[in-house]
């Protein structure tokens, strides 16, 4: 404790030792402090939990937000690996948000170029969206390693295979048709 009444010191963020996934856990039969959930007991409910509506918002331009899709598709990817009450659905909902501003940017940087107009010079500076752009994809690739994260530490089957971080570019080229 210094004399300000700030702590200060102690380890640094990202020393030491990095953790292991649970499935490489179970693989080398090392169990000694590990806790593996339960099974859950069969029951029956819905699918996905109800969207909130701003993830369905009628947006200015008349596009529409594809952030209801993208948490859909996110969840139903947590609930193929029985992780979908272990990740916050706050978190889920940022990250649908997130990739779909990402998209929205990417689409104006499309229409109007890398390029904009100065209000009051008129001279050429670099379109605002390229640095908003930047900035969401920032954000969806910190909410994305944060549920990752999640996944890896507790899940007890193989997590690999097709995820929707995967399916970011995808979804991009298919907003710009239209589809």
């Amino acid at each position: 404790m210094a004399k300000d009444g700030t702590s200060r010191g102690g380890q640094r963020v990202g020393a030491g030792r990095k953790s292991k996934a649970l499935t490489d856990k179970i693989a080398d039969g090392r169990l000694n402090g590990v806790q593996v959930l339960p099974e859950p007991a069969e029951m029956e409910g819905t699918d996905v939990p109800p969207v909130k509506d701003y993830l369905k918002a009628a947006q200015k331009n008349g596009k529409d937000l594809c952030a209801e899709d993208i948490y859909i598709e996110t969840y139903k990817w947590l609930k193929d690996r029985s992780c979908e009450m272990l990740v916050n659905n706050q978190l889920i909902e940022q990250y649908a948000m997130s990739v779909s501003r990402w998209i929205q940017c990417e689409e104006c940087i499309s229409e109007y170029g890398f390029l904009a107009k100065h209000p009051t010079t008129s001279a050429a500076i670099a379109s605002p969206y390229v640095a908003m752009s930047r900035e969401y994809m920032k954000q969806v690739n910190q909410c994305w390693y944060q549920i990752y994260q999640i996944v890896k530490e507790n899940c007890s089957v193989e997590f690999g295979g097709r995820s929707p971080q995967d399916d970011l570019m995808e979804r991009l080229l298919s907003a710009r048709k239209g589809k």
